[in-house]
Parts: C-alpha cells; sequence; structure tokens
C-alpha cells in the first residue's frame, strides 16, 4: 500500500509514517522542504514540486493531511489567522492534487479535532454530537472540515474526518510537558482539576488512521479519542503512580491565562469525546485506559516502536 502523509514530518504524521514502513508498505511525505530527516526511509517531496508536477502521488491508494500550523502558542491575531489559513490552504492543495491525478486514492483522511464541540464538564460527544462549540478553535475546525467537503464534493473520494483529541505520545505532542512538573516533584491539578481529558495513546491515534484507510465502510466524523476520558486530576494521579512522584501542587488558572492567554482554554476547559464510530467498525484499543498508556509511554515503550 502506498501512503501520501501531508504534514508527515509532524508528531503524528511521523509516527504514521514509521508505522507505514514497519509493515512494509510505501510513505510519500510532502513538507514544504524535502530535506527533513524525520523518517530516513521515507519518500519525500515538496508541496511546489507537486504544484508542477502531482505524478509522485500517483497510485497512491489513501491520502493524510494532518498538514497545519502548531496551536501550541499564544494566540495573537497574527498566531489565529495562520492557524487557520495554513489548515484551508493545505486541504485546498490536497484537492488540486486529486483533481490532477489519473489514479486518484480511494480515501482521503484530513486532520481535524475534538475542539468542534465546544468545552463542558457535564455533556458527552461523540460523532452524532453538533460541532456547535463557539470559540476560535471549534471555528476553526469547523471551517477546516468545510474545506475538506470540497475534496470529497469534487473528486467523489471517501473522506474521512479525523477529530483528534489529546494525544499522548513520547518525542512530541503535550505528552513531555504534562510529565515534566511530576518528574521535578511539582506536579498537581491545573485550574479546578475537573476538566476532562479525552486523551489517545499515539498507537492508537496511528491505529484508528490505519483503520480508516482499511476499511472502505468508514467515512465522515471519527473520534480519535481512547474509550476512558479522565479529569486533569485523574490524569495527573496516574502520571504520579507511575513515576512514584506526588501529586500535590495545583497551578492557579490564573498563572495559566497570564501566560497563555486564550489558548489556556485549551488546558481549563475540557470535553468528554468518547470514539463511538471506530469501536463500532471494530477498531480495538491497545491502550483503553490511562495507567495502561501512561505506564507505557514512561516506560519508553512507544518511542521504540
Amino acid at each position: 500500500m502506498k501512503v501520501a502523509v501531508f504534514g508527515g514530518t509532524g508528531f503524528i504524521g511521523g509516527h504514521l509514517v514509521r508505522e507505514l514502513l514497519l509493515r512494509g508498505d510505501e510513505a510519500v511525505i510532502v513538507s514544504r522542504s524535502a530535506s527533513s530527516p524525520s523518517v530516513p526511509a521515507a519518500a519525500r517531496v515538496t508541496w511546489r514540486e507537486l504544484e508542477e508536477d502531482p505524478s509522485p502521488l500517483e497510485g497512491c491508494e489513501a491520502f493524510v493531511n494532518l498538514a497545519g500550523a502548531t496551536i501550541n502558542t499564544r494566540w495573537t491575531h497574527a498566531a489565529k489567522r495562520r492557524i487557520l489559513e495554513s489548515r484551508l490552504e493545505a486541504a485546498e492543495r490536497v484537492a488540486s492534487i486529486v483533481r490532477r491525478l489519473e489514479r486518484r486514492p480511494s480515501v482521503v483522511l484530513n486532520g481535524s479535532g475534538m475542539s468542534i464541540y465546544g468545552y463542558s464538564e457535564d455533556r458527552t460527544f461523540d460523532e452524532t454530537s453538533p460541532g456547535d462549540g463557539d470559540d476560535f478553535l471549534a471555528g476553526v475546525i469547523r471551517e477546516w472540515e468545510k474545506a475538506a467537503d470540497r475534496i470529497a464534493e469534487t473528486s467523489g473520494i471517501r473522506l474521512v474526518k479525523l477529530r483528534i483529541g489529546l494525544v499522548l505520545g513520547t518525542g512530541g505532542g503535550a505528552f513531555p510537558l504534562m510529565v515534566l512538573p511530576y518528574r521535578l516533584f511539582a506536579g498537581g491539578r491545573v485550574g479546578s482539576g475537573k476538566q476532562i481529558h479525552s486523551w489517545i495513546h499515539i498507537r492508537d491515534m496511528v491505529g484508528i488512521m490505519l483503520h480508516c484507510i482499511e476499511r472502505g465502510d468508514i467515512d465522515g466524523p471519527v473520534n480519535c479519542t481512547a474509550p476512558n476520558p479522565v479529569t486533569n486530576s485523574e490524569f495527573g494521579k496516574a502520571v504520579a503512580r507511575a513515576l512514584g512522584r506526588p501529586h500535590w501542587l495545583p497551578v492557579p488558572s490564573a498563572a495559566l491565562k497570564l501566560v497563555f492567554g486564550e489558548m489556556s482554554d485549551v488546558l481549563l476547559k475540557g470535553q468528554r469525546v468518547l470514539p463511538e464510530k471506530i469501536v463500532r467498525h471494530g477498531f480495538t484499543f491497545a491502550f483503553p485506559d490511562l495507567d495502561s498508556a501512561v505506564r507505557d509511554l514512561l516506560a519508553g515503550k512507544a518511542a521504540r516502536r
């Protein structure tokens, strides 16, 4: 199987590419630069090269679009514009490439996010829930999904929208930063500690993407979260248990708002998001509970895969 991964040098994309290569599949990384050494055995092509000649992607069975500027920054006006425009531009470029190919992929997986549902401490969201969040990030996700819809509308290709939760892994993502205070004996709840974290182990994140590629009956939104969300306090206690450290020093909401501004909502507010569609379509989680996921990550097993 040949798969093109747009944004394949990022945290999630890099793990997907490595797993494809381990399986003996062919992976093509699409990025701004063709010289990235993140996955040495993978083929590479730049966006600019594909604008001139899309033929390196002929015969790909699937496109996976994870390209977009990071949200892990202070949300200035410039940063907000970059976060939105980078995602819309990538989706439009993918649609253009698809239209120009003679042998088109059978499926496009497009990145999205659980933020589309909005924040809540008491509601539970699945793929049938309305994406009616009213904050900046929910608006970005809605526009991103609309841009992805045009891929399917203009080509008739099966489209999967990956509504990604808090991805836990080593070598990138939020997990190393979340663990650091505990390593320094300074871990504790963040804000109230009651906000829900809908998380997923990186190995299961990759597994869901591969499952969506291989199952022709999956389309539309797919929640990429583990089946057992936890509160922020429960998350911290799991890390503390795995490291043999105390869970005692809280981080006040005001301090996070001062440092991160509007972006602090991602840390201080929560969502209980369940992966009902992927479970219904036969996916089995390797790490359905947080304790097993944290133990695996802190033992370094995920980093060796």
